[in-house]
């Protein structure tokens, strides 16, 4: 198991290393979705947590430079964070929260935005392709 933040990868590959977890974070997304396999939200994601941890399988932290001073979302981050180490979900800390709202189909007119906070892309019965298939 691999718990990664992106601010961990440094060094002379660091962004080919993380060109390649930006492509595989996006194919495990784009795949996941029309399936039904990720739930977005800080809230959401809790819950489904809570419900069934096992069939987790990673979560995004993602915020924008202006959020990270909200301290009840460090606080939610935090609570995720510990549950998803406990229980030996992937953790990826995002910070480009526009890309993610175009991979999970932006806002539509006339709904509320989506909290992007902490999507969980989640494997299932229903969900064909393990994460290991996008070399994570």
């Amino acid at each position: 198991m691999c718990n990664m933040t992106f601010e961990e990868t440094s060094g002379e590959n660091s962004i080919e290393r993380m060109d390649s977890v930006s492509k595989a974070l996006e194919e495990v997304i784009t795949s996941a979705l029309p399936q039904g396999c990720v739930t977005v939200g800080v809230y959401e994601a809790a819950k489904s947590l809570n419900v069934d941890p096992d069939n987790v399988v990673l979560c995004l932290l993602a915020t924008d430079e202006e959020q990270v001073v909200d301290v009840a979302l460090q606080i939610h981050f935090t609570l995720i964070q510990a549950f998803c180490c406990e229980n030996d979900i992937n953790i990826l800390r995002v910070s480009n929260m526009r890309r993610l709202a175009e991979i999970l189909g932006g806002v539509k007119p006339g709904e509320e935005p989506m909290d992007l906070h902490c999507p969980l892309s989640v494997h299932t019965p229903r969900c064909r392709e393990p994460l290991s298939d996008y070399g994570c």
